[in-house]
Parts: C-alpha cells; sequence; structure tokens
C-alpha cells in the first residue's frame, strides 16, 4: 500500500476511529493519542495487511490496541460532562448516549462498531478478535441493558 493510498484511508475511517476510541477512552486527549499511535502503526506494519478490502478491520484492531494501551498507562475516569460535541452527536438521543456509556465496555463496543459504525457482525468479531457468537450474545446484552436502563428513566 502507497502513501497516497494510506492517508485517503486513514481519512476515510477518522470519524469511525474516533467514535471507537472514544467508546473506550472517554477523553478526547487520550483519543487523539491513540488515534495517532494507531495510525503511525497501521503505516510501519502496512507489509502485514494481506488484503486491502480488509483495511477498516485491520486498523480497527490495531486502534483498539492503542486504546487498551493508552488505558493501562493512564488509569483514570472522566466525568460524563466532559463528552466532547463530535461523540455526543453520533447519538441523536442523550438519554440514549447515556445508557450508552452506562455500559461496560465488553458490550458497548460491539454496539458502536455495528450500530453506529455499520460494521458487520463478522467485521466486528474479527476486529475485537472474538467468534460472531459471542458477539452476538453480547449484543443481545448490550440491547437488553439499555432497554432496561432507558425504560427506568
Amino acid at each position: 500500500m502507497d502513501r497516497e493510498r494510506f492517508i485517503a484511508e486513514i481519512e476515510a475511517c477518522s470519524g469511525m476511529m474516533y467514535r471507537v476510541a472514544w467508546s473506550i477512552l472517554r477523553n478526547n486527549a487520550d483519543c487523539e493519542d491513540a488515534l495517532q499511535d494507531a495510525a503511525l502503526r497501521a503505516w510501519e506494519k502496512r507489509g502485514r495487511l494481506r488484503d486491502e478490502r480488509f483495511f477498516r478491520t485491520w486498523i480497527t484492531r490495531i486502534l483498539i490496541n492503542a486504546c487498551y494501551d493508552t488505558q493501562r498507562k493512564r488509569r483514570r475516569t472522566v466525568p460524563l460532562d466532559e463528552i466532547p460535541e463530535q461523540a455526543a452527536a453520533s447519538a441523536p438521543d442523550p438519554a440514549l448516549a447515556l445508557a450508552l456509556e452506562a455500559l461496560q465496555e465488553k458490550l458497548r463496543l460491539p454496539l458502536v462498531l455495528c450500530y453506529s459504525e455499520g460494521m458487520s457482525y463478522e467485521e466486528a468479531a474479527d476486529a475485537l478478535r472474538i467468534p460472531v457468537t459471542t458477539l452476538r450474545g453480547r449484543i443481545h446484552r448490550g440491547k437488553e441493558q439499555l432497554r432496561k436502563e432507558l425504560s427506568e428513566k
């Protein structure tokens, strides 16, 4: 993959990457650091990408790993009032956004990848390195918890 193609792919995925990073890190500065880290790692390892059709899944996995690295380094919490406009705008309903933020990461991330980012179950399962059946179960449990949370309000 040449430089121009790589840059075009990164730019095409940048919104999705930010939202995925935000769903894990919940801090604008950390998200930006993780995005830069992921882009650098992807550039350095671009030779390992076997099929360019799977760039989106591949970069998502690299980004998730970069986010986990950032989490391990920082270990801090961020109040909900610090949600930047870009992340808050992804959910049309503020109650839904708050309920989604309240979910455990392992339930929230599959929902974000499949419903916010439009990934197929197979793509999301590959990005998360879990079987499709596990992904389906997490999506089901996540939806149930969202229903319960939203019905209480």
